[in-house]
């Protein structure tokens, strides 16, 4: 079996982060091991939310595994909060990175042309220097144009415009670089991915369903990367991703008087299982 090491916080409440990828990494039948970052008693959408800082363990925790010779076919990045946090991620990619594994890196520091509270341009400019090291990285067009100093636009961007802004993230270092949120047509979203080895673009879209949900981005990154564990190639990872999370919105707004913080992605997972099987 495949294991994924996941990296980040625990928001005990709210539908992202490690309470989304460890289920639905474990969907995919592929075992998830956990790096908690931070303990959150919901997500930051939640007004007076507790937290606990485990950055101090990050390195203690590594360093066993390290004397346990562990191994891991994924290593894969969500939330990260400090910049402390980045340069135990550079560390813990250069101690655990082989020939056979990969990194995959979800930048998460904001959306719709705003960082999140607590970030600044210098920290997306450290984000920029880690995603050097991925395999893969899944910015959504507002991460990927503050770690490039790029101008953001929110609608009516051209393809030309896209591919432009990927190919700029590749020259980051990655090997793969994807854009989630991308639309070229009124209902219809997805994700235009570079190779920079092939020097070739893909592209995949589906419904835009007209509601946001706090965590989907975990969602889609975390089907993801289990997807590729499974033998998908990027495409069809990525293919995969896109449907689970529309399917996992979808089951949400179906749902009379549902919640506001989260998907209801649980719902989804026998769908999951069903596309990791027909995209491969």
């Amino acid at each position: 079996m495949k294991r994924i090491v996941t990296i980040q916080d625990i928001s005990c409440v709210g539908k992202c982060s490690l309470t989304v990828a460890l289920p639905v990494i474990s969907a995919c039948s592929v075992e998830a091991a956990v790096i908690p970052t931070a303990v959150l008693s919901a997500h930051t959408a939640f007004k007076g939310f507790t937290f606990c800082d485990l950055t101090d363990e990050i390195e203690p925790v590594a360093e066993h595994w390290k004397k346990e010779s562990i191994k891991f076919d994924a290593i894969y990045t969500g939330y990260l909060g400090s910049f402390r946090q980045l340069e135990l991620m550079t560390k813990f990619f250069d101690d655990f990175k082989t020939e056979d594994n990969i990194i995959f890196i979800d930048p998460v520091m904001g959306d719709h042309g705003t960082l999140y509270p607590g970030f600044t341009q210098e920290f997306a400019d450290s984000m920029a220097r880690l995603c050097a090291k991925a395999d893969v990285i899944v910015p959504n067009l507002t991460e990927a144009c503050f770690m490039l100093h790029e101008e953001y636009i929110e609608s009516g961007y051209s393809e030309e415009y896209i591919k432009s802004i990927l190919k700029k993230l590749a020259a980051l270092g990655c090997k793969n670089a994807v854009l989630t949120g991308v639309s070229f047509e009124d209902g219809k979203l997805g994700v235009m991915a570079y190779n920079k080895e092939k020097d070739e673009f893909s592209s995949y879209y589906t419904e835009r369903i007209s509601a946001s949900f706090h965590g989907t981005g975990d969602v889609f990154s975390s089907a993801c990367v289990g997807a590729l564990m499974r033998g998908l190639s990027l495409e069809g990872a990525l293919k995969t991703a896109a449907n689970y999370t529309v399917e996992s919105i979808k089951a949400t707004v179906k749902e009379e008087n549902h919640n506001w913080y989260g998907v209801n992605f649980e719902e989804a997972i026998p769908f999951l299982i069903e596309e990791i099987k027909n995209n491969k």
